[in-house]
């Protein structure tokens, strides 16, 4: 039998996530309800590491940007795009009883899916020091049968092929030729309930998530393997889609990632403190597309052609926080560094596996103008050089913009602004009200999300899990990933 849905009276509950975010060795499983995640590249390496650092930065962002750009969906049974794999990936837990599994966090991915017991091509093993695990459906999960509503509301229709003890089947090909493809199901996603200040209880929800059967491609490496990935799209079968339509959460999230003290927060609710001033989402487009009107180096608008930033097929502009780094079509490109480097003409630039790397001795704040974007809305996203700029050991520095020009054909003419610009900043997406907004923000420090049904607020805060590490950004930080959810209870 399928979980069934629970219902009635509102009241918060908590999903504690912790992100470690550094390549550090595993660490045993919290209680329940907080879970370690890690970065999978760390930002700043030592003298000797800059060139491997750089070319997995940008081999990772090279597949990701394809994989966005180039996915395909076929009419099979589902309709996610889960892309390249994010920066953050956590630990959950589903079924009854609980297990847990490594997915990775991403805000350009719709569905969850994990990969399914007897997979092929599924890894059983990960470079990243973690232990995979495989859902097996026939525990309590049920499987989604094609002409269900699930499967009938993701396909436009009961799929022709669809007979009675047929699954509800879905398969990705992503732009570098990887793939998956599986079937979905029906089971329980574990959280934590709030009851009180820095108090939970663990309570559970039913959701239908992708269970994945076959990979190909990088997704079958060995290398950085995960078990799924966790969407955070807009689509009808994200789980926060599927969480705010049954009445269980609002369908606004908010993440604040703290590049400074190590720190950060992930939420799901409204959030009334800090307040922030939003931009609208284009219509109807798959990723959180903006319209960008406008680039600022230290106070001077860039003289840009007039079409620069035109929404459409292959443009406009895609805020991104699994992008490790920002691409920009390369006449704004070519334009941004020559207005970043006017007051050092004579500086040494070399190329550096597509970045452009020089020496510099000294604050880059004081000696780097600052990067100012402007959307609708009189929106503005300012980036310091501290920022875009990455120290790779020996007063050597790269920067972390590049040339959309040289990724895929159709990503070229297109804006994508990922974690690079997006740290250290409180970023909220509003989805019942179709925009998106962000502030300048200390992510050390904490928020207020307001229960809707009693006008209650809570207190989120940011914390490093283990407070006797000594923190070192170049070798690794902690985030705290912290999920408020308002909830139905069964009377």
């Amino acid at each position: 039998m399928a979980p069934s849905p629970r219902g009635s009276s509102f009241s918060g509950v908590l999903l504690l996530l912790a992100l470690s975010v550094a390549l550090l060795a595993p660490i045993p499983a919290a209680a329940t309800g907080v879970f370690r995640v890690r970065r999978k590249f760390p930002r700043h390496g030592g003298a000797g590491e800059v060139e491997e650092h750089l070319a997995a930065l940008r081999r990772h962002d090279g597949r990701r940007h394809g994989r966005l750009l180039g996915a395909v969906d076929l009419p099979l049974g589902g309709v996610g795009l889960p892309t390249e794999t994010g920066l953050y990936y956590t630990r959950i837990e589903l079924g009854a009883p609980p297990k847990g599994y490594y997915v990775q966090v991403d805000t350009g991915s719709d569905i969850l899916w994990v990969n399914c017991i007897r997979c092929d091509g599924c890894p059983t093993r990960s470079g990243l020091g973690i232990e995979l695990t495989q859902y097996d459906p026939a525990g309590s999960g049920s499987t989604v049968g094609c002409d269900q509503e699930f499967c009938v509301d993701n396909n436009g229709g009961v799929p022709p092929t669809c007979s009675s003890d047929s699954p509800c089947q879905f398969r990705i090909i992503y732009g570098d030729g990887s793939s998956t493809t599986g079937f979905y199901v029906t089971d329980f996603l574990q959280y934590d309930q709030v009851s009180g200040n820095g108090q939970t209880t663990p309570s559970n929800a039913s959701i239908t998530f992708g269970c994945g059967a076959q990979l190909g491609g990088d997704l079958g490496s060995s290398s950085q393997a995960l078990d799924g990935i966790l969407g955070f799209g807009q689509s009808n079968s994200s789980v926060l889609s599927q969480l705010a339509d049954a009445g269980k959460v609002p369908k606004i999230f908010a993440h604040c990632l703290d590049t400074v003290h190590g720190g950060g927060i992930f939420a799901i609710g409204n959030v009334v403190q800090p307040k922030v001033k939003t931009t609208p989402l284009v219509p109807n487009m798959p990723h959180y597309n903006v319209n960008l009107k406008g680039i600022a180096v230290g106070g001077a608008t860039l003289q840009l052609p007039t079409n620069t930033f035109n929404s459409g097929a292959n443009q406009g502009t895609i805020i991104d926080s699994g992008t490790t780094l920002a691409y920009l079509p390369e006449s704004v490109y070519k334009t941004l560094m020559a207005a970043v480097f006017d007051k050092y003409q004579d500086i040494s630039i070399h190329n550096i596996n597509d970045f452009l790397c020089f020496q510099f001795s000294g604050s880059v704040d004081d000696g780097f103008p600052m990067i100012t974007f402007s959307f609708e809305g009189d929106l503005t996203l300012d980036v310091y050089p501290h920022d875009y700029l990455f120290q790779n050991g020996n007063d050597i520095y790269c920067i972390g913009f590049l040339n959309g020009g040289l990724q895929t054909k159709d990503g070229k003419d297109m804006v994508l602004l990922g974690d690079l610009v997006l740290s250290n900043k409180l970023v909220v997406y509003d989805l019942e009200n179709q925009v998106i907004g962000w502030t300048d923000y200390n992510c050390s420090s904490s928020i207020k999300i307001e229960d809707d049904k009693t006008g209650s607020t809570y207190t989120v805060d940011a914390h490093n899990i283990s407070s006797g590490w000594k923190f070192q950004w170049h070798n690794s930080w902690i985030l705290l990933f912290v999920i408020t959810i308002w909830r139905y209870i069964i009377f």
